[in-house]
């Protein structure tokens, strides 16, 4: 992640008190109480490197996305809808879902910087999602590629404002969404000459359906450094939930 993502990507599931976590607890030792450190540890590492998985402990409940907590406990009903987002370098799709019915197209954006980003969280909360749901640009064996790197960057910046408002950003694998989002427009009978103006938003629309059939378990948390807007959001999110 660049310098300017000032975010921390974490897993679904990590693995408790080592490496990058270890050294967090470590450097904030002198700053944190013992038990709010034990917690960071579990929960907050660096990102992966391709490949490599990790396993163990859960985050905490308010961090993990709607559709998990959805999949793990069929009768919690907490949490809003999710905004489904395709990056792209010129146009930016958006969809919205709850994963009770397939997930609707909504728009494509035209923007790019803090106007995208704030565009994106107003969005957000006119739809009312608590959570958005990016696509991350991978190749087909799973790697990451330099537009990864690009979405990490939008991404990180992204996490910290969205944080301040109290929504939740996971990343999740969009690899060959754009594909499926062709074959989905086909079969719902969208006119050829409107398929690559509405391709973007119903490349959302397949990164949702891909987030909402796995329950989550591909969806990664990105997180602001800043520890009190971490505790803003697991706060915020510990409210919605209660709704």
């Amino acid at each position: 992640m660049t310098t300017a993502a000032a975010a921390v990507e974490l897993a679904p599931l990590v693995r408790a008190g080592t490496g990058a976590a270890a050294a967090f607890s470590s450097s904030t030792s002198q700053q944190i109480p013992l038990p709010r450190r034990q917690r960071i540890a579990r929960a907050i590492r660096a990102s992966p490197a391709p490949g490599r998985s990790e396993g163990a402990s859960e985050l905490p409940a308010p961090l993990l996305p709607n559709a998990r907590r959805r999949g793990r406990d069929p009768l919690w009903y907490g949490g809003g809808f999710s905004l489904g987002v395709d990056l792209g370098n010129a146009r930016t799709g958006l969809a919205v879902g709850r994963g009770i019915t397939l997930p609707r197209p909504l728009t494509v954006l035209k923007l790019r910087g803090q106007k995208l980003e704030l565009t994106l969280l107003d969005m957000a909360r006119q739809q009312e999602a608590d959570e958005l749901i990016i696509g991350l640009p991978v190749s087909a064996d799973g790697r990451e590629t330099p537009q990864s790197n690009k979405v990490r960057s939008v991404v990180g910046r992204l996490a910290v404002q969205a944080a301040e408002r109290g929504l939740r950003v996971y990343l999740q694998d969009e690899h060959g969404t754009s594909i499926d989002a062709l074959d989905y427009m086909i079969s719902r009978g969208v006119k050829k000459s409107a398929r690559d103006v509405k391709s973007d938003a119903y490349a959302a629309v397949m990164i949702l359906e891909r987030y909402f059939r796995s329950s989550g378990q591909g969806a990664k948390i990105v997180l602001p450094r800043q520890l009190e807007l971490q505790d803003k959001l697991i706060a915020q999110s510990r409210r919605d939930s209660e709704i």
